[in-house]
C-alpha cells in the first residue's frame, strides 16, 4: 500500500490558531447551552433520533463543548515548549485567571461569588507543574514535591475541572511526543470520555504552524475572548 495514504503528515491540516478557534467556539457553545439556550424548549426538544437515542440541539451543542479545555491544554503545553519567555507567559496566565474569576462567577452563579475558580487558574497550575518538571529534572525529589504542592492549591482553590484536569494536563504534556496514546490514555481521566478522545484526535491534524494569529493585537483578542463572552452569556441569561 502506498506509504503516502497511511501518512498521518498529509492530513494535518491544523494550525495553532485553528486549534484556537475551534477551543474558543466549543467553549462558547458550552456556555450558551448550560447558561442561557437551556431554558427554552425548542433547544431541549428532540431534533433526530440515532440507533434509538433521542438527540436535541443541548446535547449537541454540549457535547461539541467538551472540546474545549482537551483543545486549549493541548495549546497549553505546544505553548509553554515553543514560547521564548515562560515567565511573561505565566504572569499573562495569571493575569488572565484573575480577570476571568468575576465574569465566571457571574455567568455561573449570578453572583460575585462561585465555589469553583475559572478553568485559567486550572491552566496556570498545570503550566506552572510542567515548569517544575522541566526546570527540576535533575532533581527528582523537589519535582515530586513541587507537584505535591500545586496539586494541593488546585485542590484548595477548586479550580475548575478540580484534580482530574491538573493530571490531564501532566498527562497530556507526559505524551506530547506520543501521539496516539496521547488520544487513547488522556481522556480516562475526564468525564465525557468519547467526546475528549475525538477533540484529542483533531490534535492529530496540528501542522506545528502558528497560523493566522501572529500580530499581538490578535493574540490579546484572542485572551480577552475568555472574560469577554462570560459577560456576553451573562447579560443574555438575565435579559
Amino acid at each position: 500500500m502506498d506509504s503516502k495514504i497511511l501518512s498521518i503528515s498529509r492530513y494535518q491540516v491544523l494550525s495553532g490558531s485553528a486549534l484556537k478557534l475551534i477551543a474558543c467556539l466549543s467553549m462558547l457553545a458550552d456556555h450558551l447551552s448550560k447558561c442561557y439556550l437551556c431554558r427554552f424548549a425548542w433547544f431541549r426538544e428532540t431534533w433526530f433520533t440515532v440507533l434509538g437515542r433521542s438527540v436535541s440541539a443541548q446535547e449537541l451543542m454540549m457535547g461539541f463543548g467538551r472540546f474545549a479545555f482537551p483543545l486549549f491544554v493541548f495549546l497549553l503545553v505546544i505553548g509553554f515548549e515553543n514560547t521564548r519567555n515562560r515567565t511573561r507567559y505565566g504572569i499573562s496566565l495569571f493575569i488572565l485567571a484573575l480577570l476571568s474569576e468575576l465574569p465566571f462567577n457571574l455567568m455561573l452563579g449570578g453572583a460575585l461569588h462561585f465555589p469553583v475558580q475559572n478553568v485559567i487558574f486550572t491552566l496556570l497550575l498545570g503550566y506552572l507543574a510542567m515548569w517544575s518538571l522541566s526546570a527540576l529534572k535533575n532533581c527528582p525529589v523537589l519535582s515530586f514535591a513541587a507537584l505535591i504542592a500545586l496539586f494541593m492549591v488546585s485542590k484548595y482553590l477548586k479550580a475548575d475541572y478540580g484534580a482530574a484536569g491538573f493530571i490531564f494536563i501532566l498527562l497530556v504534556y507526559g505524551l506530547r511526543r506520543e501521539k496516539i496514546l496521547r488520544c487513547i490514555a488522556a481522556p480516562f481521566l475526564l468525564a465525557s470520555k468519547m467526546k475528549v478522545m475525538l477533540a484529542l484526535m483533531l490534535t492529530l491534524l496540528y501542522n506545528g504552524q502558528r497560523g493566522f494569529i501572529k500580530t499581538p493585537f490578535l493574540k490579546y483578542c484572542f485572551y480577552a475572548f475568555y472574560p469577554v463572552h462570560m459577560l456576553v452569556v451573562y447579560w443574555l441569561s438575565r435579559s
